[in-house]
Parts: structure tokens; sequence; C-alpha cells
């Protein structure tokens, strides 16, 4: 099969297949016809085809977290490519291997503004790792090979491979390129030796885990390590499933509206585990938690890609290596015979345990107890998805994510990545119940997607939870400008009505004791089920309602 003639569109695909690509996310455009037609023939390779671009990358996306494997995401010149950004943004803030293939106008007609041509190595060359086109058709399988090892190399991240269409129809004798063995690099003996050093000296030690090269083994072995060694450990930003949060270390999440007395224990900390993670924007709150560029606790940071390492904030000690290698290696340091920090580690657990107890706001449907009912309900294994918006505020702070890859959120906060993120899951993981969380404003950029998940059959439960408005917005025009409402009202389409016109199970939730049996029938539906959850916008965020906020 390697020595045979094939187009250049059987050349791309015959290499996704020897990268062991099992679903490609799509939009089709004549752009790539010939990838298109190979992918009829290569049943290895299942083609989903998605409702918007914007939409099959986020699927991607959603793949590449869930296998650690690049997620593959074809789409079509110009406004194609333009509507993945959402997906390629996402993959680049949350360390996700992606890559994005994109048809291109044939390179006869290149620099003449072409119909639908853009120049990608400019459009997209500060969100991607890499942007590259191929001009030469005999290099595909070097192009394709350099992408996928790009998207896994360091921190991961998106790839996008521009594939002009006089490229893809031309033919070739090239062999399809092979498999490419990931490396990941070891932490040095000398540094673990003054990791070791530092963190038995620490009286107030805090552990931080966050986005990178995460595998269940490695996640298994870290788990072993910090309650091995009784460190109180917290995740960063929606990195939630990153420990099992029934953990007796776990201490709760550096996220939007954080525990007060998580802020503090950061604040107050002598020395800080960084494992992967940037100690970006919002696990830092704002910057302010840690000093630039010399924190006052002794910080070490690990991370898979040098140059993350100090770019902020200058480490005490730096480890440049691979999640796995390191918790093996942590794994194999000696438990201090005393634990100093036992008092520091019980008090963390103590506040989480608080601060996750189902709180009551205005309005019959008490969104805190909806979601601690599901933690209860749901599997260890289920996975939930939600996109951005002050409804996933409840979600992260009273929902107790066990299983690994249980948590499906954009650290870059991007909205309608719900939907898509659960029609990708359920594709990788048929037998994990999977339950999207969307507010009205974030399903509505995505919701067409519910007619990929009807189209595949894919049992997913999508909860939307209305309250008429942009509400994370409204929340900060009312703290800046109270009473000055603008923009931020929403006049809704029925989504029960939009469901079952879509061909889903479709029920409407006014009240919190009603929620139970509505999700039982969800959950047992043939096929997608959405269920609207009619809130009180007075229920503005789970600590403050609308009045307080606009009162100060």
């Amino acid at each position: 099969m390697n020595q045979r003639r094939r187009d250049g569109g059987g050349l791309v695909v015959d290499s996704l297949v020897n990268f062991g690509v099992e679903m490609v996310f799509a939009v089709p455009g004549e752009s790539y016809l010939p990838v298109l037609d190979a992918l009829h023939d290569r049943p290895a390779i299942r083609l989903v085809t998605a409702r918007q671009e914007g939409g099959a990358a986020m699927m991607a996306e959603a793949w590449g977290k869930l296998t650690g494997r690049p997620g593959v995401a074809l789409v079509t010149r110009g406004p194609g490519a333009s509507n993945a950004m959402s997906g390629l943004h996402v993959a680049r803030q949350d360390s996700t291997p992606l890559v994005l293939l994109v048809g291109q106008v044939g390179r006869g007609m290149l620099d003449r503004e072409a119909f639908q041509e853009i120049d990608y190595r400019r459009a997209f060359g500060q969100v991607a790792k890499w942007v590259a086109q191929v001009d030469d058709g005999r290099r595909l399988p070097e192009y394709l090979a350099r992408a996928f090892a790009t998207a896994l190399s360091g921190r991961p991240g998106p790839v996008v491979l521009a594939l002009p269409e006089d490229i893809l129809s031309a033919s070739y004798d090239t062999p399809p390129a092979r498999y490419h063995s990931r490396c990941s690099p070891h932490p040095d003996p000398r540094a673990m030796a003054e990791l070791d050093g530092r963190l038995k000296a620490a009286r107030r030690p805090l552990v931080l885990l966050g986005e990178a090269d995460w595998n269940p083994s490695a996640r298994e072995a870290l788990a072993a390590f910090v309650e091995a060694w009784q460190l109180p450990t917290v995740t960063s930003f929606r990195c939630q499933d990153l420990l099992d949060n029934r953990s007796p270390v776990y201490g709760g999440d550096m996220g939007l509206g954080i525990n007060p007395s998580l802020a503090r224990r950061a604040a107050e900390a002598d020395v800080l585990l960084a494992v992967g993670g940037r100690l970006g924007e919002v696990p830092s709150q704002g910057y302010r938690l840690l000093d630039i560029p010399h924190p006052a606790q002794e910080l070490i940071q690990v991370h898979p890609q040098p140059e993350e390492l100090g770019k902020v904030y200058q480490p005490t000690l730096a480890l440049a290596c691979g999640m796995e290698p390191f918790a093996t290696a942590a794994g194999a340091l000696s438990v201090p015979a005393v634990v100093p920090w036992q008092e520091w580690t019980r008090r963390a657990r103590a506040d989480y345990l608080a601060w996750s107890q189902p709180t009551r706001g205005p309005g019959r449907l008490q969104l805190a107890e909806v979601v601690h009912w599901l933690g209860k309900r749901l599997p260890d294994q289920a996975i939930i998805t939600n996109g951005a918006g002050n409804y996933a505020a409840w979600l992260h702070r009273f929902y107790p994510y066990r299983g690994y890859r249980s948590q499906l959120a954009p650290t870059s906060g991007s909205m309608g990545y719900g939907l898509p993120a659960a029609i990708a899951a359920k594709l990788c993981h048929p037998n994990r119940p999977v339950v999207a969380f969307a507010g009205d404003g974030c399903f509505q950029m995505t919701l067409q997607e519910l007619g990929t998940a009807v189209q595949y059959g894919l049992g997913i439960v999508v909860v939307v939870v209305n309250n008429a408005s942009w509400g994370t917005i409204r929340m900060h025009q009312e703290r800046r400008y109270p009473g000055r409402v603008t923009g931020t009202d929403l006049v809704n389409p029925d989504f029960v009505a939009l469901a079952r016109a879509y061909g889903a199970f479709g029920a409407r939730v006014e009240g919190s004791e009603d929620f139970p049996e509505a999700f039982e029938a969800a959950l047992a539906a043939d096929g997608p089920a959405l269920l609207e959850l009619v809130t009180d916008l007075e229920a503005l965020t789970p600590r403050a309602t609308l009045s307080e906020i606009r009162g100060g």
C-alpha cells in the first residue's frame, strides 16, 4: 500500500491512518475534496460532520484532551478557517494537541486575493505553535509528521497546515508518513534532590496542578506522591479532574470565584510546587497572588516546555520535564518521617468541604442543589462539559470531579464549548455518561451542533441554564455601572421546542424538586436530550445576588 501511486488527498489520509487517527471532525468544503474522497475508502478513520467549523475545531480539541493524541479538524479556506479560530484558541490556552488541516486556494492563484484566500501564517501565527503551507506535494508526509510531532512536543498545542487544492489533486509516488514516537523530557536527578530538600524544609507547602501533558499514569503517580507526603494539593482553573476531589489532600481549585480561604492559603504558603500550568491570570487571581517577577514563596515550577519556566514568575527551582516522568521521580523520593504541615493540610481540606456544600439563592430552581445532586447521582467516570458564563461557577464549586478527564472546560473562557466537547466525549467514550452545561447565551453560540448529536445518535444530556441574560457581563455591569443595563438582556427561543425540532428529547425544569425525574428521563432517552433550567436572574452568582452586587 505504501508503494502505490496516490493523489495528495490519499497521501494525507494514509498518513493519518499511520498516525493512528480514529476520528476527524470536519465541515465539508470544495477546497479539500480529494481528502474527503480518500476518507470514503479508509474505514479506519471515522468522519464526523459538524455544522460549523468552530464546533468542529472544539470537538477536535476535546478529543485531544481526552486521548492525549492530536485531535484533527478539517476545514475549508477563508471563512471556514476563520470560524475554526475559536477552537484553535481553546487548544492554545488549554495546552491541547490539535492539528487543523485547511484547504487552500491553488498555488497558481496565491497572492491575488483569490476566492476565500487567506495567508494562514500571518492569520494564525500567534495562536498556533506552528503554521505552514505545503507547496510541494512530495513533502506532504514530511509536513504532516512535523505537524503531529509539534502538536505533541513540550507544551502540547495546535498546529495549522494549509493544503493547496492543486497539491491535493496531483498524484505522487511518495509513501505516507509513519507514526511519530513521542519524547517526554525527564527531570534532572540533582533538581529532584533539591526539590526533596526544599519540600522537607517547608512548613506551609502547597501543590498546584495545571494543564500540561498529563495522562492517567501521571495522574495516578502524582496522587500517590502528594497523598504519601500529605501535601495540600489544589488545581488550576478548570483542571479539577487532575486529582480525585475525594482525596484527603485535595483543597479546591484556584479558578474564578475562588474560595477566599484558598486564596489566603496560597498567599501564606512558604513553598509553592506548580506542576504543569502557566500560573496565568485566573489561577494567580489577576497576577496578584504572587509577586512579579520574584514571588515571596519559594516557587518550584515543573513544566514540559522550558520557555514557560520563568516566563512571568522567576522560580526558585525549575524542572523542564513531562508530567509522567516527574510524577514517577517524585514517587521515588523518601516520604518524610515527620510531616510538620499535617494541620495545614487538614484545614485546607476542611475549608474545601465547607465551601462545596450547597448554598441557597433566589428562585425555585436552586442550581447548587441540582449540581450537588448530580455529583451523587453520576458515576466517577461521568464526563461534565461546559463553556463560559456565570452558570459554570456553580458547577465548578459544587460538583466533585473524580475520574480522569471527567471535566472538559475551556481555560480560555470560550463560550459555546460545552456542546461540541460533549459530542467528542460521547464519540470517544460511548459508555460513559456525558452531561453538557451551558448558559442560554453560551448554548446559542454552538446550538446548531445539536444536529450533529442527533445525526450520530449520541446520548448526551445538555443542561441549558436560562436566566434570559448575558449573566457574566450583567454582573460586571452592575458592579461598575449599577442599574444601567445595556445590551445584556436576551430574548430566547423555546429551547425545549428547539430540541424537539432537531429530534432530541426536551423538557423544562422550573423547580429543583423536579430536576431528578427530568434528568432520569433525559438519561434514558434514545439519543440526545436537552433540559432547560429556568433560573432567577437575581441568582447571579453563588456568592451574591444581583441586588447585592448592585448595592455594592
